[in-house]
């Protein structure tokens, strides 16, 4: 499955002291569609004797991720994990800061279809959750996946077909789908301000919404909107280096102090705080996915049309 049909490449720029990122994205097949953002292979060189690289990861959907080298020390509120080959997260209101060295990376990210048809727990259990995926019940169920894609002498190609086995194996359907697909577009559209015209526009109640965003989402429908909302402007800032908060914040926004307040509470930090940290990784992971991936964040992904 090494076509052009389902791989694309970046290869990034060389970064300070001289680390440099590689991301490879892998297009799921299509009896997977509406599952999954990507499925991604990233690779982080750092120099001989060059220290670990600290970064913070927006907030994002749930994934999981399998680390060849040296595990990440990473952190999401009060849950962390340390040198775990395979590290699950759950959908995230809240930043992931993490440490890596030169290491070799197979992430996936389940949008909320592929959560629905992959995981039994509700998404708000794992809400804002790093863990060791091993130790995890809701995660577990991809452990066996570590032989292979934690292995140094299997090649990319054999990787990736080890996923689509396992993740063909794993998925059944879920009775909400339609719901959730309705609710999905709506949210990355950008149109609606309110619950009440979320739930109009889905077509369904608040009570279903909410149960449906809830289970499947992770998170109450209007934190979702202001998720939504804020993650089109980090993204603006995040690709168009040099540009100013004021320009890159969404007009829905009142005035620079409501994003101000929103960006602490969704970054735990002010904006200016995040502007003056060095962001070696993620700058580049997300210039390069914008670039072969036409977007630059999970958050940001479309379901597909239907």
């Amino acid at each position: 499955m090494g076509d052009e049909e389902y791989q694309r490449a970046a290869r990034g720029p060389l970064l300070p002291s001289g680390q440099r990122l590689t991301a490879e994205f892998r297009e799921p097949p299509e009896a997977f569609a509406g599952c999954f953002t990507t499925f991604y292979h990233l690779t982080l060189d750092l120099p001989e004797g060059g220290a670990p690289v600290t970064d913070y990861l927006q907030p994002e959907w749930a994934n999981i991720r399998f680390f060849c080298g040296a595990g990440p020390d990473a952190e999401i509120a009060t849950t962390r994990v340390r040198g775990a080959r395979f590290v699950g997260t759950g959908p995230s209101a809240l930043p992931c800061r993490f440490t890596l060295g030169t290491v070799r990376m197979w992430g996936v990210g389940f949008l909320p279809l592929g959560w629905a048809r992959f995981f039994d727990a509700d998404a708000s259990e794992c809400a804002n959750l790093v863990c060791d995926g091993t130790a995890h019940p809701a995660f577990a169920h991809f452990a066996g996946l570590s032989d292979t894609l934690c292995n140094p002498e299997a090649t990319l190609d054999e990787q990736f077909d080890a996923l689509v086995t396992a993740m063909t194996r794993a998925m059944r359907p879920n009775r909400d789908e339609p719901r959730i697909a309705r609710v999905h577009a709506a949210l990355v559209s950008g149109d609606h301000v309110s619950v009440h015209d979320l739930a109009d526009a889905c077509a369904m109640s608040i009570r279903t919404l909410e149960r449906i965003c809830m289970r499947y989402f992770g998170f109450a429908p209007k934190l979702l909107m202001r998720r939504q909302r804020f993650m089109r402007s980090l993204a603006t800032f995040m690709l168009q280096r040099g540009t100013r908060w004021t320009e890159a914040m969404d007009a829905d926004y009142h005035d620079q102090a409501q994003f101000t307040r929103e960006f602490r509470e969704f970054m735990t930090m002010n904006p200016s705080e995040y502007a003056a940290l060095d962001h070696p990784i993620l700058t580049s992971f997300m210039e390069a996915r914008a670039k072969v991936w036409g977007s630059a964040a999970q958050t940001l992904d479309p379901p597909p049309l239907r």
